[in-house]
């Protein structure tokens, strides 16, 4: 999958995030800086974004 990760650093969050979890491929891209502030991630990850994630795919992998 190609995402960008997050390093996760003094993040509380990370753990269910798939942006630190996701294993890391041959040419990973990351945030340059964490994208966790002010007790909150805009670019969080987590259960229900994984299912988005895989709705658009198959919307977007369909033949007119």
């Amino acid at each position: 999958m190609d995402i960008t990760k997050c390093k996760g650093e003094d993040c509380p969050i990370k753990e269910s995030c798939k942006r630190y979890t996701a294993k890391e491929s041959m040419m990973q891209s990351y945030f340059v800086e964490p994208p966790f502030n002010d007790n909150k991630c805009d670019m969080y990850w987590g259960k229900n974004a994984e299912s988005i994630f895989n709705q658009l795919k198959k919307i977007t992998n369909k033949k007119n």
